[in-house]
């Protein structure tokens, strides 16, 4: 081995191999080592590598981050489209709907318009609540009533009553026309009682020549009756200031708010039984000496059909079919009651609920012939 070889092998550190030779370094010094020898242009490629890096990722970031958002948007879009679209349908549906029941009323005429070609009893339907936005108005009733009366099968004009009472005007006109028609003397006018028969119901049933009723129904009631609160002290205690600005002493006194002084209740206990008194009036007109002489039949109480029969206040125990079966050799009943719109009657029920919900008053009269 020549000099220079054996000067490499002695001297690994100028030349020899660092990994089998040269004297045993530790970790860090090895790192610091490597440190030393790393050129000046590595750390400032490393920096830019990163921030090169770090910029990519950002952007990567923000790319997704829109993408997000508009698919958000579009979502929404298209949410708000479908319901557009949904309540255009449902808009189209009820015009056609409306011109549908339109078009067959009048294609098919009014109830009783084409009367039965076989005698028949010609029924109009008293239900629910009587009043003027009530399937129970006026105007229909005596509608029903007239096409009921000039039908010429018609036998017998029958009012088919379930109503705990309402409107005293109401009642008032239709018992004034059933009157009048019962004065022609052309057909008995019956009424049948179904389930209830009261306070108004039962002043439109007195004007009839026959009432009957089941044995369980509720008749009577002959009264008037109105219903109110008073918060004048749950205000007070509130620290709530009602103000209310009226010409006329008495223009306020129904105000639940407000204290009712003596004369003003006074003065409103002589409204109610004068009421009361052209309730009385009707119902003795109607039913004449077939009233037993008993006050407590226009205290207000309501009595079922047995009891109602003791006093006179009909005449008779049983039911529509019943009535059919004993006037007809074939009973037959047709329906006189005027249809229903649907889109009238939605339009109604959607204003009343709109005036309820701003707090609106209603032009119904406080006064009320109805069953509580």
């Amino acid at each position: 081995m020549s000099d220079d070889d054996r000067k490499r092998d002695e001297a690994p550190g100028e030349g020899g191999d660092p990994w089998t030779q040269g004297p045993e370094r530790t970790p860090e010094q090895a790192r610091a080592e490597r440190e030393a020898r790393r050129t000046p242009e590595e750390p400032v490629a490393a920096q830019a590598e990163s921030a090169e890096a770090l910029r990519e990722r950002q952007r990567l970031q923000q790319m997704e981050m829109m993408d997000r958002w508009i698919g958000g948007v579009l979502a929404e879009q298209r949410r708000s489209r479908r319901w557009k679209l949904f309540f255009r349908f449902l808009f189209a549906a009820l015009i056609l709907a409306s011109l549908s029941a339109t078009l067959y009323s009048l294609l098919a005429g009014p109830p009783g318009s084409s009367a039965a070609a076989e005698p028949h009893l010609g029924v109009v339907k008293v239900r629910g609540v009587i009043d003027s936005e009530s399937p129970a108005s006026a105007e229909r009733v005596i509608s029903g009533l007239n096409r009921a009366w000039e039908a010429e099968q018609s036998r017998a004009v029958v009012l088919h009553i379930d109503s705990p009472g309402g409107s005293p005007v109401q009642s008032q006109r239709i018992f004034d026309e059933i009157m009048r028609l019962r004065a022609e003397g052309d057909k008995p006018i019956i009424a049948v009682i179904e389930d209830v028969g009261a306070s108004g119901a039962y002043y439109i049933a007195a004007a009839a020549d026959e009432i009957i009723a089941a044995p369980a129904s509720l008749v009577g009631s002959i009264g008037v009756i109105f219903a109110s609160f008073g918060f004048e002290e749950a205000i007070e205690r509130l620290g709530v200031e009602r103000r209310v600005f009226a010409a006329g002493d008495n223009k306020a006194f129904l105000d639940p708010f407000s204290a009712v002084a003596p004369e003003q209740l006074e003065f409103w206990q002589t409204v109610l039984e004068t009421t009361h008194g052209q309730f009385i009036a009707a119902v003795r007109e109607g039913r004449g000496e077939r009233l037993v002489d008993d006050e407590r039949v226009f205290s207000g109480l309501v009595w079922s059909g047995e009891q109602a029969l003791e006093l006179g206040l009909i005449d008779g125990i049983g039911s529509l079919g019943e009535l059919a079966r004993e006037r007809l050799p074939e009973p037959k009943v047709r329906d006189y009651t005027p249809r229903l719109d649907p889109f009238e009657r939605l339009s109604r029920q959607f204003g009343r609920v709109a005036l309820e919900w701003m707090g609106l008053p209603r032009a119904d009269s406080p006064v009320r012939y109805q069953l509580n």
